[in-house]
């Protein structure tokens, strides 16, 4: 089978979905049509990250982030005519468009060029952005638009696919995962710290909530014992004034890897996510987990068991006085976050039930459910 993805933020999460697709179906030929935001990372380096020899890449040169009628027009221009090249050599089976701007226009050019295979993974709804009702109201019109010209909507979580029903688009999900003998053999020799460490890791933009972060580690200022590490960068990394906030900048992912297996707890400020591969690494680390209760997080929280849900600042800080307090307990909820991953979370089972999907059909099983 050959697939076609197409992917305009060919960064960060979607990147690391998009190659465990590649990696979990490796007998298919996966032909990448993808954009590029070179503020983030180069094209040329996301690629590395890719295996090699079932994998082809065609550079979408006018796909933006921005919604910008004119460019727009353009990218759905360019898009179309790479899919009807590809359709007149037999080159697509199916189609998986990625996050919401190739959802829109993916599925406008796969009409225009008679495909109807479409499977389409936003990885992140747009309309709980919480940007402003009318911002939210705009991108849910759009998601109703896009879903109008066909395909199938698979979210990445229940969670977000709730969120879809509920503005009335028809969707399914399968989880989101991660390979997990590439961590738990990584997990162990991590010695104490002399510091109580929260750690959370990705982009530094408003979608991760960088400002309840900081007023989060600004109310432990004054107390030695705790230290919050933010492993990563991005365009907001001026919003993290606070003296005991240490930002690493962009790491390899061993070192990133590293960094979170010294913590005692993982932090999540989130805004909304689909279903974040970095909680998910976190919990395959045995991490406890402290996550903002948005749409993605709810899906990983058993809670009392491998960490809590919260709302607001103020609950954060409780639950992180709570966690510095009793201690002792943070070692069995790291080993209920690895048990969950691993029942719940497994990219060799879940991802593999995209295949149904692009076969026509509709997955049976999206995860192996664990009990609360």
């Amino acid at each position: 089978m050959t697939i076609l993805h197409v992917v305009e933020p060919f960064a960060a999460g979607i990147a690391v979905f998009v190659k465990s697709l590649t990696e979990t179906m490796p007998d298919d030929v996966h032909i990448i049509v993808h954009g590029e935001r070179k503020h983030e990372i180069a094209a040329s380096e996301v690629k590395k990250i890719f295996p090699q020899k079932n994998i082809r890449f065609i550079k979408w040169r006018s796909a933006q982030r921005a919604v910008h009628p004119l460019k727009d027009f353009l990218a759905l221009s360019e898009l179309y005519k790479i899919i009807r090249r590809l359709k007149r050599k037999n080159l697509v089976d199916a189609v998986h468009l990625h996050s919401s701007k190739s959802g829109l226009l993916g599925r406008v050019a796969c009409r225009m060029a008679g495909i109807d295979n479409v499977v389409y993974t936003p990885n992140g709804a747009p309309f709980l952005s919480g940007k402003s009702k009318l911002a939210n109201y705009f991108y849910q019109q759009m998601e109703k638009l896009g879903h109008g010209f066909g395909g199938k909507v698979v979210c990445c979580s229940e969670s977000e696919r709730k969120e879809y029903q509920r503005i009335g688009i028809a969707a399914d999900y399968v989880n989101n995962g991660i390979t997990l003998q590439q961590h738990t053999a990584k997990v162990a020799a991590v010695g104490a710290r002399p510091k109580f460490k929260i750690i959370t890791t990705g982009r530094i933009v408003a979608q991760k909530n960088p400002v309840l972060f900081n007023a989060i580690a600004t109310y432990f200022q004054e107390f030695e014992d705790f230290e919050f590490v933010w492993a990563g960068d991005g365009e907001d990394r001026a919003v993290l004034t606070a003296p005991n906030i240490l930002v690493t900048g962009w790491m390899d992912t061993e070192a990133v890897k590293k960094q979170v297996a010294q913590a005692n707890v993982y932090l999540s400020t989130s805004v909304y996510e689909g279903l974040s591969f970095a909680v998910l690494e976190a919990l395959s680390l045995k991490k406890p987990m402290l996550l903002s209760a948005c749409v993605g997080n709810r899906d990983v929280i058993k809670t009392g068991l491998n960490g809590d849900l919260f709302n607001g600042e103020a609950e954060a800080i409780i639950k992180i006085l709570h966690y510095y307090n009793n201690r002792e307990m943070l070692q069995v909820m790291g080993d209920f976050s690895h048990l969950i991953c691993r029942h719940n979370f497994n990219a060799q089972h879940n991802f593999t039930s995209y295949r149904t999907f692009y076969n026509g059909d509709k997955a049976q099983s999206h995860s192996l459910p664990i009990s609360s």
